[in-house]
């Protein structure tokens, strides 16, 4: 009998075509955009879209080049401030709930945001329930040797959901601040305002140190540490006014030296507060023995422009930059917030030389409390809690732009555009895997987004951000 050899041949050429057309479709989507609109109507909205070899006769469209060849800063994360009061908010959930969030805030799966970057207060910030110190005693006795030293509070429920979030997420990195020292050691014995006491700077720096070294007992190891919250706003609390003079001094001749006796490498970090003041830290930085204790500036941009930021870095650009703190309010509407955080606190600060992005509180509830008497009453979190119930906010899509596509170790490349309704970024990924930020300030458009001999056409919504991953 004659042996029948087509069978195997057509099969072979049908697995052929198969192939094919599935080579054919994965080219098809070699890029994905995320889009979110400011009206709201798409948050995270994923589609494929093509690359193509670049179309030099398409001038009329608005074009972004994208320079991997050109590099600069690492990312060390993206985050909110895991305040006391956001903390005991997500330790009240029932258990089920509880796992989800956290998942969902520190987990690197599709569907979250991926937070590699928190920030906490040393004893409490303006949004614990209540205002306390690691050392807190009668009016009128001091402890300057600490015996009265604890966690106590920070037990109740930080810890343990710092604890659960370090599950998830084992290189979560933890940047501490503190919003005041214990009152005795306070000028005016207040913890609202005053200095802190010269006498008393030794002890705050052993006040470190003891922080740093509990907290490892539990196993918590704190990436950062900054010297004072906002040190040039006394009317917050709690909170502590610290001129550029005295957080030099307390760096140069307390903290550097008895983190170096200790052996700790957690970063010391400079100011903390407004980009109106770029000299506060330049100052500091201008001293050599306190420049050698220092790892980094912070800021925030209640004031200022976030062009201070470069000035800084341009004076001192083997130091970091960091961006640590900006508020969603009451009074906030989804667009406008989107946009402007968007363009100058994500954008702007990157561009920049910002290697870190924090927004301010994780979570609030429906009153937007707890908040400490005298503390910020209108402190929207990136998540509204009420019970059980949870709702996402405005700063949950600012952070999630990046935090879900772009992980820690990143490093931005030079992005231009020659579009003033455009405002960009962009990464080259650990994984080689390339990332644009692109913010749409204007009317609904195509753009061209240009890397190396090859041209993504992305459809942008009007007033949208897209994150573009190739």
């Amino acid at each position: 009998m004659k042996s029948n050899t087509s069978t195997p041949l057509l099969n072979n050429l049908i697995l052929f075509i198969c192939l094919l057309l599935s080579s054919s479709e994965v080219l098809k989507a070699q890029a994905i955009q995320y889009t979110t609109i400011a009206n709201g109507e798409q948050k995270f909205v994923a589609k494929n879209i093509n690359i193509a070899a670049v179309n030099k006769t398409d001038t009329g469209i608005a074009t972004i080049y994208f320079d991997s060849n050109k590099r600069f800063q690492k990312m060390e994360g993206f985050g909110y401030a895991l305040t006391g009061g956001s903390a005991a908010l997500i330790d009240q959930l029932t258990a089920a709930k509880k796992k989800a969030i956290l998942q969902e805030i520190f987990g690197n799966g599709p569907s979250n945001l991926g937070v590699s970057y928190i920030r906490i207060s040393m004893g409490a910030s303006d949004l614990d329930a209540n205002v306390f110190s690691y050392c807190d005693i009668p009016k009128g006795e001091t402890d300057s040797l600490l015996n009265h030293f604890n966690l106590s509070e920070d037990t109740l429920h930080l810890i343990p959901i710092l604890k659960e979030a370090l599950t998830i997420q084992p290189s979560l990195k933890i940047m501490a601040s503190p919003w005041s020292p214990p009152v005795w050691m306070k000028s005016n014995g207040l913890s609202m305002g005053g200095h802190l006491l010269k006498k008393y700077y030794a002890s705050y720096a052993n006040y470190f140190v003891k922080y740093l070294q509990a907290m490892k007992k539990h196993g918590i190891s704190i990436a950062s540490v900054t010297m004072q919250n906002e040190p040039e706003h006394g009317g917050n609390n709690p909170s502590l006014l610290m001129d550029a003079q005295e957080q030099k001094d307390f760096l140069k001749y307390y903290l550097g030296p008895q983190f170096k006796k200790a052996n700790i490498k957690t970063e010391i970090v400079l100011f903390d507060h407004n980009a109106d003041h770029p000299n506060y830290p330049i100052s500091i930085l201008n001293d050599s023995v306190a420049k050698s204790y220092a790892a980094a500036t912070a800021f925030h941009l209640y004031l200022g422009n976030e062009s201070a930021l470069s000035k800084v870095y341009n004076a001192h650009p083997d130091k970091k930059i960091y961006f640590t703190e900006q508020w969603t309010g009451a009074k906030g509407e989804f667009a406008g917030d989107l946009m402007w955080h968007l363009e100058h606190i994500v954008i702007g600060t990157i561009n920049n030389w910002s290697s870190l992005v924090l927004e301010w509180n994780l979570a609030a509830n429906a009153k937007f409390e707890p908040h400490a008497p005298g503390g910020c009453t209108e402190c929207k979190g990136a998540f509204t809690i009420q019970g059980d119930n949870i709702s996402r906010n405005v700063s949950y899509y600012i952070i999630g732009q990046l935090s879900k596509f772009v992980p820690a170790g990143a490093q931005r490349v030079a992005v231009t555009t020659n579009s003033s309704d455009i405002k960009t970024t962009g990464f080259i990924l650990p994984n080689g895997k390339k990332v644009s930020l692109v913010l749409n300030s204007g009317l609904a458009q195509m753009v061209k987004l240009v890397t190396g001999n090859k041209q993504i056409i992305v459809d942008l919504p009007a007033s949208a951000a897209a994150t573009i991953v190739w």
